[in-house]
């Protein structure tokens, strides 16, 4: 699959890369080559292959989900820096309430 300068300035526009005009060049060769082992992979007849979650022949060895006991409020707020007797209070990472208002 051939690309231009312009396709691969697209792709990296949508990915939010910034490339210079050397390196669309350099990338161009690259992505053409995926894409043609992509479109590759795709004249395959899978028909009748069982598609899978894994490479690998194994049984889930997960835990079963069971409700157990946990620390009670008080006990998990013991040490924390600031709360409000009911919650965490962190500093706000966004700013604050009253400047979104």
């Amino acid at each position: 699959m051939s690309l231009s300068n312009d396709d691969v300035a697209k792709l990296a526009l949508l990915a939010r890369l910034e490339l210079s005009a050397a390196e669309v060049e350099s990338v161009r060769p690259q992505l053409e080559s995926i894409l043609g082992f992509v479109h590759k992979l795709s004249e395959l007849d899978t028909d009748n292959v069982e598609p899978m979650t894994t490479a690998l022949d194994v049984d889930n060895c997960w835990r079963a989900d069971e409700s157990v006991a946990s620390l009670d409020r008080k006990d998990a707020l013991a040490n924390a820096p600031s709360t409000d007797d009911e919650y965490f209070l962190v500093p706000p990472v966004l700013g604050s309430a009253a400047a979104k208002h």
